[in-house]
């Protein structure tokens, strides 16, 4: 297999666009009623080495008798590039969009309306504070509803000018002193403060009275525009890393614009996500516990902000049952309430599946609104090895309706005058921006299909159920069940058997979905057949699953994974038992390197990203160092110190301590600015096995962290896989 043709397939796997947000507008007039949708997308490109961002729009024209029924869907504008956004909002009323830009190091606040720019502030010029936040964890852009102020977050600013002139400040005591910042991914984000921009004076500033030892974020206008809401993070004694981690000690407060703060959830909790209902007599928000799993399931809570009362309206699902909704895991959309402030619509992972879900106010009566909600079988006890149920779906045939598509992921972009906009995929089938109205009760939506694909797969995709066996199950949390994904090419490019890729995903709490994954097609298309697997602890399955996991890393989810390839090996004997490998990322580097030490002889090979191999050394060094003693099974506080008993636990249950059994082939891929999993992890286990002549390579990519998401890593990473895989496979 040459590298060119590796790496022409990856430029098209992985350069389909993919919907990331969505806004919806409307006009009425005499005798129709038209909505506009426009959409950003977001599309990787090889050739410069970055991922753009272009905006397009869709006019709908809706039936004069039935204003939810779309009867005609013009063809789309022209796709606009976007450059340098970093956080837009469009106004409640008029329409204006707010535009955070980056630009030649400078950061612009800009205004534009159907007349065009009118006008931009200079944020960097005026000095009030340091960089504005773009993250989804602290970032936001939120307009007040009279259109004459903005709200964001940014970091504060040195006080450089009013303590000390900048030749004291430069050669002053402080110039050195640490400041701790929110750890992978949110590098140099350590003191956040809010913002208000006052439009008719153009004034920025920035709103005193936030607690001293929290960490404001997710802000937005209380009803009036005289206070906002935001979720501080308490930071003391010190700062714990907020990515993929749900955990962090956190609570709702309401800030007044004159100072006044007053803290409005518990103390003790875990809280995210608040979204104002349309008439803001309501807030809801995500709440869950503090430290123990680093992501679990939430509950959804709702404060009235009339009666000041707060009531849980989803609670925590411990145990979900076969075809039921399986709890809220996953972030809210930033508009995700219908129009009458009754029905909230949301995503969560179930199962093996992302799907759609409504939850009513009133009756709290949780529906999925995708049009295929079809439920994973319930598994059977395993006759010896395990039995499996699948579901098995190929690309669609040219010319067959919305109807009958399978999508095995439903992300809710936005839902706006109750129409939800939803991106859509697939293991085959690339993202698809499709719309739908909220419907009456008692009635499905009608999905309707804005833009396909440019093109589709000729993939097949299972589902699998897989039952642990009776050895392998936990006693307390006994019964569970878990799952997996197969995609294999519909035709082997050989007439051998079809190679498997076992593919993992990190966290551990979270899951692999039946969606468009560019690694997966990528594998699939060169002719490998990629499982998929979801062990016990994997978010979708309730929160017994994860809490199984904990105490019990590097043993019941090692099992889990290989039951799962006996499993996919039984029941599908096109694939070669002879020809395996295995590959992830994290803690799926974790398992990799786990599966080719504890089982030696099955795996041919092995590819791992950002890997922990040794949890005792990497104690010291993660910015998540509370999960490091969860993980196995101990309790944590801010003033723990390491003993000698839990260092072995740590050890124990690391690769580090099966490294002399491995032999299959290991490529490691390491980000040098890693905060989640130091480097040296990985070089910990590359200096192991060179000592013992085992074939091993390494890739360095210096300025890449944990999740190595720059585009030329990915590709990079993808090339140096298949050729690893093609050579020991």
């Amino acid at each position: 297999m040459e590298t060119r043709q590796i790496t022409e397939v990856y430029g098209e796997v992985s350069g389909l666009p993919a919907p990331v947000s969505a806004h919806v507008s409307e006009e009425q007039h005499p005798e129709i009623r038209m909505y506009t949708v426009t959409a950003e997308w977001s599309q990787s490109n090889l050739v410069r080495g970055s991922r753009l961002h272009y905006m397009q729009q869709w006019t709908l024209i809706t039936d004069i008798n039935d204003h939810k029924s779309i009867t005609t869907v013009l063809p789309p504008g022209p796709c606009v590039p976007v450059s340098g956004e970093l956080l837009s909002a469009v106004s409640p009323i008029r329409g204006a969009r707010a535009v955070v830009r980056d630009a030649g190091g400078l950061q612009f606040l800009e205004i534009w309306d159907h007349h065009g720019l009118q006008k931009c502030l200079n944020l960097t010029g005026l000095n009030k504070h340091g960089r504005v936040y773009g993250d989804a964890q602290f970032g936001c852009l939120s307009w007040s509803r009279c259109e004459t102020k903005l709200l964001y977050v940014a970091e504060k600013t040195k006080n450089t000018s009013t303590e000390m002139n900048d030749e004291e400040y430069a050669w002053g005591k402080d110039r050195s002193v640490y400041c701790d910042d929110w750890g992978e991914a949110l590098t140099n984000k350590s003191v956040p403060v809010v913002c208000v921009v006052n439009l008719q004076s153009d004034t920025v500033s920035v709103l005193q009275g936030v607690p001293p030892d929290v960490s404001p974020g997710q802000a937005l206008w209380a009803p009036g525009s005289q206070s906002v809401f935001f979720v501080g993070w308490y930071h003391e004694p010190f700062r714990l890393g907020l990515r993929f981690c749900s955990n962090r000690r956190s609570a709702l407060f309401k800030l007044d614009l004159d100072g006044r703060c007053e803290c409005l959830s518990g103390d003790n909790q875990s809280v995210s996500c608040p979204r104002l209902s349309p008439d803001g007599s309501t807030l809801i928000y995500l709440q869950g516990q503090v430290f123990g799993p680093h992501n679990q399931c939430q509950c959804l809570q709702q404060l009235d902000l009339v009666s000041r009362k707060t009531s849980t309206l989803l609670d925590v699902v411990n145990r979900p049952q076969t075809g039921e909704f399986a709890g809220v895991y996953e972030a809210l959309a930033s508009d995700c309430w219908s129009a009458d402030g009754q029905r909230v619509v949301f995503s969560s992972a179930c199962r093996n599946w992302k799907d759609l879900f409504m939850v009513d106010r009133r009756s709290k009566k949780v529906s999925s609104l995708s049009d295929n909600p079809l439920p994973d079988p319930t598994p059977l006890p395993p006759p010896p090895l395990s039995h499996l149920h699948h579901l098995e779906y190929n690309r669609e045939p040219e010319g067959l309706s919305d109807l009958f598509k399978v999508y095995g992921s439903w992300k809710l972009l936005t839902v706006q005058k109750d129409l939800i906009v939803v991106s859509c995929s697939s293991p085959n089938t690339p993202p698809t921006l499709r719309v739908g109205f909220l419907p009456s009760a008692g009635e499905i939506v009608t999905w309707q299909t804005l833009q396909q694909p440019v093109t589709t797969f000729d993939f097949h995709w299972t589902v699998l159920d897989v039952k642990p066996t009776p050895a392998e199950d936990n006693t307390l949390y006994s019964g569970l069940d878990f799952g997996a994904v197969l995609v294999k090419p519909s035709h082997s490019l050989s007439e051998a058997k079809t190679p498997l890729v076992v593919f993992i995903h990190g966290g551990p709490h979270s899951q692999f979905p039946a969606e468009w994954n560019c690694t997966t097609a990528g594998l699939a298309k060169l002719g490998f057949a990629v499982l998929m697997v979801n062990y016990r602890g994997s978010t979708g399955f309730g929160q017994d699953s994860i809490l199984s996991l904990i105490g019990h890393i590097g043993s019941q989810d090692v099992k889990d994974v290989q039951r799962a390839v006996l499993t996919a090996l039984q029941s599908d004997t096109t694939l070669d038992p002879k020809r395996l490998a295995v590959f992830g990322g994290s803690h799926g580097g974790f398992l990799s390197c786990h599966l080719v030490a504890q089982y030696p002889d099955f795996y041919r090979a092995c590819a791992a990203r950002n890997p922990v191999i040794n949890a005792a050394t990497l104690l010291g060094t993660s910015d998540i160092v509370d999960w490091r003693y969860t993980s196995v099974g101990l309790p944590y506080s801010y003033d723990q110190i390491p003993t000698a008993e839990a260092l072995a636990a740590m050890l124990e249950k690391s690769p580090i301590t099966h490294a002399a059994q491995i032999k299959a082939p290991v490529l490691l891929m390491l980000g040098g600015r890693d905060r989640r999993v130091s480097p040296h992890q990985g070089l910990e286990l590359y200096k192991v096995l060179k000592s013992r002549a085992s074939p091993v390579r390494l890739l360095w990519f210096p300025e890449d962290g944990h999740s190595l998401s720059r585009v030329d890593t990915q590709a990079d990473c993808f090339l140096n896989t298949m050729l690893w895989l093609r050579q020991h496979l």
